[in-house]
């Protein structure tokens, strides 16, 4: 097909149109390029005199001048609050209240809750450290009610202790059915006890007659011993002997082994290393329960605490404790508490220890 004239015409006046407009704009692009080349050092020095405008604007307010080195040189991106915003969350400490010297608190050893108070047998106290080591507490005392001297423990609004009293032949003659009426629920009876100086074991006067009649009266029963024993033998003797003079009665309440200094005078137990006390006690305890019995120790905060390794003996057996007030400040676990030594109750003429069991034995 062959085109006409007039189209030839137009085409080749359109090619030209094109070129030359090319040619325009290249020979504009050409002309900006040496005048940015003629002019490159002016625009240098003037880039270089607004950036050092702008770092003397923002020299921090804590860095003097002649700290501060002016120029581009020394200004870094962490110098600029707007930087913050660009850093990312994870560089971005933190603010923290400074505290001044004076504002920090120690607390001593009776407000620090890491210490207990042990009063020992001369009077003098101590803040001793309380042991990781060692089962705590965890009874909620909110829950602990002393009705008319009688000490009970509830849980979930239910009374779940028991009431008791430990006797000798230093209380005389005991009218249990009297006792048993007044509240009391068990009785810790005196079986013997070996001779501070002497080491003589020997039964209580009252034991088999107090024993007798308590059963008789229906109340729960547990028996202790009063211990000097020095060896393991002596205290496996001296279980032994508790052994033999339970044998025909029905202990609910386990059997306490007491070691303790006398008032007045001295005891053979006081030659005894701490390692040496809970050799004895361990001793004793193992042969009470080889024998089916339960067994508990007894002592005060300072005996317990301060002379037995305790966490050899709490680890395994229960602690009698013995301390008296409203509440108990030892901070381990026990499942007996004396907490008045000088309690009144109907069936007893004169003083008589009040306990308070924090376990059903019956269930033990």
């Amino acid at each position: 097909m062959k085109l006409d004239d007039d189209y030839n015409s137009s085409y080749e006046k359109g090619r030209y149109q094109s070129t030359m407009a090319a040619v325009i704009v290249l020979t504009v692009i050409a002309v900006v390029i040496v005048v940015l080349i003629a002019n490159a050092d002016k625009i240098k020095k003037r880039s270089a005199n607004s950036v050092s405008s702008v770092s003397v604007s923002v020299v921090p307010d804590s860095v003097s001048e002649e700290e501060y080195t002016y120029g581009v040189s020394s200004l870094h991106p962490e110098d600029l609050d707007f930087y913050q915003m660009y850093k990312g969350e994870e560089s971005v400490e933190p603010e923290t209240e400074s505290v001044s010297e004076e504002e920090v608190v120690e607390l001593g050893p009776e407000e620090d809750g890491k210490h207990t108070l042990v009063t020992y047998y001369d009077g003098t106290t101590e803040w001793v450290s309380i042991s990781k080591y060692i089962t705590k507490n965890i009874y909620d005392y909110t829950n602990l009610y002393n009705q008319d001297g009688i000490m009970e423990y509830s849980k979930n609004g239910h009374v779940i202790s028991s009431f008791g009293v430990d006797i000798s032949k230093e209380q005389d003659y005991v009218d249990f059915n009297k006792l048993k009426k007044a509240g009391c629920d068990f009785v810790m009876i005196r079986v013997g006890q070996r001779g501070y100086t002497s080491g003589q074991i020997t039964i209580d006067d009252y034991f088999e007659d107090n024993i007798r009649r308590a059963s008789q009266a229906g109340l729960e029963i547990g028996v202790y011993f009063w211990s000097q024993a020095v060896t393991e033998e002596e205290a496996i003797e001296e279980a032994q002997f508790v052994i033999d003079n339970v044998k025909d009665y029905t202990l609910v309440y386990p059997v306490a082994l007491v070691m303790q200094y006398p008032e007045e005078g001295t005891a053979r137990v006081e030659a005894l290393t701490r390692a040496d006390k809970t050799t004895v006690t361990r001793a004793f305890l193992k042969k009470i329960e080889e024998a089916g019995y339960k067994s508990v120790v007894y002592g005060d905060k300072a005996w317990l605490i301060k002379y037995l390794e305790l966490n050899k003996v709490a680890s395994d057996y229960d602690v009698w404790l013995s301390e008296e007030g409203d509440l108990p400040t030892y901070p381990y676990e026990f499942t007996m508490w004396q907490y008045n030594k000088k309690g009144s109750i109907s069936g007893i003429k004169g003083d008589v220890s009040f306990n308070i069991s924090m376990v059903d034995y019956t269930l033990r």
